[in-house]
């Protein structure tokens, strides 16, 4: 997830500098990009963060049945 959250503050960071140096204060004004960065980088990295949680899964298993043998 640290790909989303990376993306989203970094939208979120940008629109507030164009924010502060346009002096508009709208607060729903960064609501849909962040969004739609998150929902474009789970677009692209969810395969990958898909993969390592599945191989996670599968090692901790693996691990849990090794550790019942004992």
């Amino acid at each position: 997830s640290a790909p989303a959250l990376i993306i989203g503050m970094v939208v979120g960071l940008v629109i507030s500098i164009f924010q502060a140096t346009t002096q508009i204060q709208e607060q729903t004004l960064s609501f849909i990009p962040k969004i739609l960065a998150i929902f474009f980088t789970l677009i692209l990295c969810g395969p990958w963060m898909l993969r390592v949680l599945v191989d996670f899964t599968t090692e901790l298993f693996s691990y849990l049945i090794q550790v019942s043998r004992w």
